[in-house]
Parts: structure tokens; C-alpha cells; sequence
């Protein structure tokens, strides 16, 4: 476990309270732990003691206050950066280097796989018309006519456009999302949350939430984290939910966990972002923590430009139309794969179930695009976004005016320290009467003032700005960053190292090349061949035949030559002890809970009342 720094105060409490807390635990039960994964589409929340969690949409319909407002949604498949000038033209050369790749790897057999034209299939899908099922089970529009204040999940999904609700999802790419507009305000984001999970704990865990003071909650965060939002969403689940006390863990650890592994370079594939980080031991290594802007719901997109291009025989799909977007989400978890073995035109054929219309059936004929789609998460400019942020790091603290005592007030106390050290050495050195400084001074007409002496050496700004830089390359990947040069003013530093992160954020890595980076940053080689040894798949974005394969070949290929010698065997894990990777997390969570080495994680209520977010740094499993 990363140790955490900070007030004396703190610490004394903790100790205090470490035995009362184990002895608490002996007391509970694990069925009383609750367990919260939440995804930007998806959250999963049930006891420790559960075999599967409660699953279900994390989006969130609410009523208009006032009649006649316009409806509002929170867009699914569309993002920003898509209708650029450069959109297209980026599309079309990373479907070039994925026709490629296709072409350049052999099948098991031998032999190079023939590309298929997507004007093959265009001919026939063109001709297509859809056969009308029998319409008595046809899907209805969720019921309103009580007027319901907010409806949740699949009956949120299914609310009738002409309701007047907005749609809400009050995640996306992994953080809150807050934006400028309807209900994009961090409170709003919040209170949907609090709607959210208080309705599912009631409904589908049936707990009342006036027993919540009985229980606790293990809240999964992501590797590259928010302070203030996680510091709100803390806020929430112990003052107005109501839990007793809470754990907070990373994902990444928690699926080491859920998978029975020691150490790993856990890969995770979500609907909206990947996130990548290597664990050694239950510790997630800061420098090794990358998150892609892109995942699942951008293949999806994808694939639907696939089909467009083949003459998908659906015309009136739309990606702003939310039922039609979770039908290409079936389509693509149905049809596409990363096996290079499959090859050729084959026949499929889908449903359509709407309400107030006809069940349809249609057939359709496709070739590469089920391989092409999938990819894409290795070129990624295939998904044609362009001028958004694609690539980041962990970032520095702004810090928190409740937290005085954070990494900032931690890092200018050991600056001084360092200096007043420093000038200490540098004046004994100057009071030796055979010392060449003195002599050096002497010549120059000055013998006390050290504001000559090289920043290396004195006490000036240097050493603070010098340490300073360092714990600042440290946080954001010192393989990209370079270390600090002592003789560059601070001021031109920051600039630099700004310029270079704004070049790699704008940067979308492939999903390989990512991986490969991550372990790049790694400490020690011993510490690389680990995560080598052992790259852990979790999250639902990557579920495609043949990933396994696909990606444990990249890998290799991709891999320094000096670590094929040094690593016995490459192994690319997808289903750890034969679960679903969606769960793999969740589960971690619930066998962190009955771990009694985690019980001086617990954050109880009356504890965070008194301290607020000092604790989170206190009681963190990593470096708040």
C-alpha cells in the first residue's frame, strides 16, 4: 500500500481508531458491504456477498418543472470533434492502415487474407426490404401518465421523445459530466447520482435507505481521477445517502483483485474510455497510468459508418435517436470480431423493435467491416475525431482549500528544508579558511552573499523550483516529460513541459501502443517483466472473438527486442477464472471488503463530517 503524508493529528486518530475499527468489523456482516462500480453507461452495485452485481442503464429521465420546455438529451454515440472539415479525410486514411494490417497478416493456415470491397456487399444490402413480424409483442414506450418526477434505467431509455423528460447520463469518458448545458451543472450531476443509486438500492437491492446507516460502501474510482468530484461524490454517499463508512479504490487494483492476481497491466475497455495502468502487489503505479478518449461506443460509431457504406438495409437509422443506438450497440457485440480467420462475405440477419411500430426483420450481407470496426481501437484515427483531447495522464492537484495540508504544502515545507540544508552546507564550506569558495569570493569583493553561487548549489529559487519540477515529472511520465535542467527558469520549464503534454493529449495512441508505453514507464525491468508476463483485459469495450489472439500478437511484435529475451512468455488474460471482464472489477470490490488488512481504509461518517477530504488522503490506498 502507497504510504500518504500529512498532519499529525490525523495519523494519531487513525491509529487510535484502527483497533476499534477491526473489532467493528469482526461485528458486521459482509452482507452489509455495497459495493459501487459505475461506468459511463453502466453501473453495477449490489452487496459483497452477491454472485453478480445489479446491473442497469446509468441514465436518469426527469420531468419538466414547467410545461412546454424543450426536451433535452444527453447525446449516446455522437461526440465533439466529429463533424470537423478533417473528419472524413482522417476516417478514410485510418481505414487505410486498418486495410493494411488486414492484409498483412497471414491467417492460421498461411495464407494472406483477400479484401473484401465494401461494394460487394453494397449490391446486395441495397435490394433488401424487411419482412414484418408477428406484431403482438410489440415493445411499448415506458408508462407516464402518472407523471413520475425521474425514471431510471431501461424505463429512462424508453421514455416516449414527446414526454416531457430530459435524458441524463451523468457519466461520460469515466468523470462527472459537467457541462454547459441543461442539467450539466455539478450540482444537477450529483443529484442525478444521489437519484440514481438511492432508487436502485431501494428497488433492486431492497434496502430502505433509512438502514444505510447500517451498512457501508466500497466506491470503485477510476486510475486517473477527478479530486473534486471524487471528493463531492464521498460527500454525498456518507452525509446524504446515509452510509455508515466508505472505502475508496482505484479500478485497476480492484481487478487485479477480482482476477486472483498479484501484479498485471490491467487494460480496461469501457463504453467511452480505456484506461491502462500496471498494479504490482495492490499498488497502482502512478507513471504507468494512461487514459485513452476513446472505447466501445466509438467502435460502435464506427461500424455504423461501416454499414452505411454497404448499404445498411436499416435507412432510417440515426445516431441521435437513443433506440436506435442501442441497436447498433447489439449489432456490434453480434456481428464483429478480431479473428483474422474469418474472412469472405457471409449473411447475417437483425430485428427491429420499436415502439408504435412493427417488429421487422431484415438480412444483410457483410465482409471486412466486422473486422474493421474493432480495429479501430488500434487506429484509432479511423474513429475520426478531431481536435479533442485523446490521450492523458495523471495531473497534479490544484489543491483544496479544506485540505491545507496537501501534496502542495508537503512539497514547499521539503523545498525549504532541502534549501536551509543546503545553505547551512554551502556557508560552512565558505567558513573553512583553506576552502576554495573563500578564495574565490575574496577575489570578487564578496564574502557573505550566495547569490552568486550557481541555483544548484544555493539557496535561491532553484532547489524549491528544482524539487518541485521533479515531483511534477514524476506525476505525468518522465519517459515523456525529460527530466528538469537546473540552469532553465522555472517559468520557461512549466512552458515546455505544458507544450509537450498539449502535443501527447492531442495524440490518439492505438490500443497497443498504449500498453507497450504504459510498461514503458515502469521503474525497474524486473517490475516490466511482470506486467510482461501478465496483461490483464477487464471492461466490456474489448469483448470480441479473438481479441486474445489479436492483441497478444501486437504485443510481441511491438515489444523492445531486449524484453523478448528477458520475458519468458507474454500472456494476454480476457476471462480470469472463466468471468465475464464487465464484472471482473466489481468483484474486486467485494473481496477487498472481507480483507481484514483493508480495514484501516474504512472513512467513517463522523470522520469525514470532522475532516472532509483530509481523510481521503489519510486512509487512500494510493497517493491522494
Amino acid at each position: 500500500m502507497e504510504q500518504s503524508r500529512g498532519l499529525t493529528l490525523i495519523f494519531i486518530g487513525k491509529k487510535k481508531s484502527s483497533s476499534r475499527c477491526k473489532n467493528e468489523s469482526f461485528l458486521m456482516d459482509s452482507n452489509k458491504f455495497i459495493v459501487i462500480h459505475t461506468g459511463s453507461r453502466t453501473l453495477r452495485i449490489g452487496r459483497a456477498t452477491d454472485t453478480l452485481p445489479v446491473t442497469v442503464p446509468h441514465v436518469i429521465a426527469r420531468r419538466h418543472k414547467q410545461s412546454g420546455q424543450p426536451c433535452y438529451e444527453d447525446a449516446w454515440l455522437l461526440r465533439e470533434g466529429l463533424n470537423k472539415p478533417e473528419s472524413n479525410e482522417q476516417r478514410q486514411n485510418g481505414l487505410k492502415m486498418v486495410d493494411q494490417a488486414i492484409w498483412s497478416k497471414k491467417m492460421s493456415n498461411g495464407v494472406r487474407r483477400t479484401p473484401v470491397s465494401a461494394d460487394q456487399a453494397r449490391a446486395y444490402n441495397c435490394q433488401i426490404r424487411p419482412a414484418v413480424l408477428d406484431s403482438s409483442s410489440r415493445v411499448k414506450w415506458t408508462n407516464t401518465t402518472h407523471h413520475p418526477p425521474y425514471l431510471v434505467g431501461e424505463e429512462a431509455l424508453y421514455v416516449n421523445p414527446t414526454d416531457c423528460y430530459n435524458i441524463h447520463w451523468p457519466v461520460v469518458r469515466g468523470q462527472l459530466n459537467v457541462h454547459a448545458g441543461p442539467g450539466g451543472s455539478l450540482t444537477a450531476v450529483l443529484a442525478d447520482l444521489e437519484t440514481i443509486w438511492s432508487h436502485v438500492i431501494q428497488k433492486h437491492l431492497e434496502i430502505p435507505l433509512k438502514d444505510l446507516k447500517y451498512y457501508r460502501c466500497i466506491l470503485l474510482v477510476p486510475d486517473i481521477y477527478n479530486r473534486q468530484h471524487i471528493k463531492e461524490v464521498v460527500n454525498m454517499l456518507l452525509l446524504n445517502i446515509g452510509f455508515s463508512a466508505i472505502i475508496v479504490h482505484q479500478e485497476s487494483v480492484c481487478a487485479t483483485f477480482g482476477s486472483g492476481l498479484s501484479s498485471a497491466c490491467v487494460v480496461d475497455v469501457g463504453d467511452q474510455k480505456t484506461s491502462i495502468c500496471c498494479v504490482e502487489d495492490g499498488v497502482s503505479h502512478r507513471n504507468s497510468r494512461l487514459c485513452l478518449a476513446y472505447g466501445g461506443s466509438d467502435v460502435t460509431r464506427t461500424f455504423f459508418w461501416l454499414l452505411q457504406r454497404a448499404g445498411f438495409p436499416y435507412r432510417d437509422c440515426q445516431l441521435s435517436n437513443r433506440l436506435d443506438c442501442q441497436l447498433l450497440q447489439h449489432l456490434k457485440e453480434t456481428f464483429c470480431h478480431l479473428d483474422q480467420d474469418i474472412s469472405g462475405l457471409q449473411d447475417h440477419e437483425f430485428q427491429t423493435r420499436f415502439p408504435e411500430a412493427p417488429a421487422l426483420l431484415y438480412q444483410v450481407r457483410l465482409g471486412d467491416e466486422k473486422l474493421q470496426a474493432p480495429m479501430g481501437l488500434f487506429y484509432p484515427t479511423t474513429f475520426g475525431i478531431v481536435g479533442q483531447k485523446m490521450s492523458s495522464l495523471q495531473f497534479r492537484s490544484q489543491g483544496d482549500s479544506e485540505d491545507p495540508h496537501d501534496e502542495h504544502y508537503l512539497l514547499a515545507t521539503q523545498s525549504k528544508q532541502d534549501q536551509s540544508s543546503k545553505s547551512a552546507a554551502d556557508r560552512k564550506a565558505i567558513s573553512r579558511p583553506s576552502g576554495c569558495l573563500e578564495g574565490e569570493m575574496s577575489s570578487q569583493g564578496g564574502t557573505g552573499d550566495l547569490s552568486d553561487l550557481p541555483r544548484s548549489c544555493g539557496s535561491g529559487g532553484g532547489g524549491g523550483g528544482m524539487q518541485g519540477e521533479t515531483e511534477l515529472g514524476a506525476a505525468h511520465g518522465e519517459s515523456l516529460m525529460g527530466a528538469g535542467e537546473v540552469e532553465e527558469p522555472v517559468s520557461a520549464h512549466l512552458s515546455r513541459k505544458t507544450a509537450i503534454m498539449s502535443q501527447f493529449e492531442s495524440k490518439a495512441l492505438g490500443l497497443d501502443k498504449a500498453v507497450l508505453h504504459s510498461i514503458d514507464c515502469c521503474a525497474s525491468d524486473e517490475t516490466k517483466r511482470k506486467m510482461y508476463s501478465s496483461i490483464l483485459v477487464v471492461g466490456g469495450g474489448l469483448m470480441f472473438h479473438g481479441v486474445q489472439e489479436f492483441l497478444l500478437h501486437r504485443i510481441i511484435n511491438k515489444m523492445p527486442p531486449s524484453f523478448r529475451r528477458l520475458v519468458d512468455n507474454v500472456e494476454v488474460v480476457t476471462r480470469p477464472k472463466d468471468m465475464d471482464p464487465r464484472l471482473i472489477s466489481w468483484k474486486g470490490g467485494a473481496v477487498l471488503a472481507c480483507l481484514d488488512t483493508t480495514q484501516e481504509m474504512w472513512i467513517h461518517q463522523r470522520e469525514w463530517h470532522r475532516f472532509g477530504v483530509r481523510m481521503l488522503r489519510e486512509r487512500a490506498a494510493f497517493v491522494w
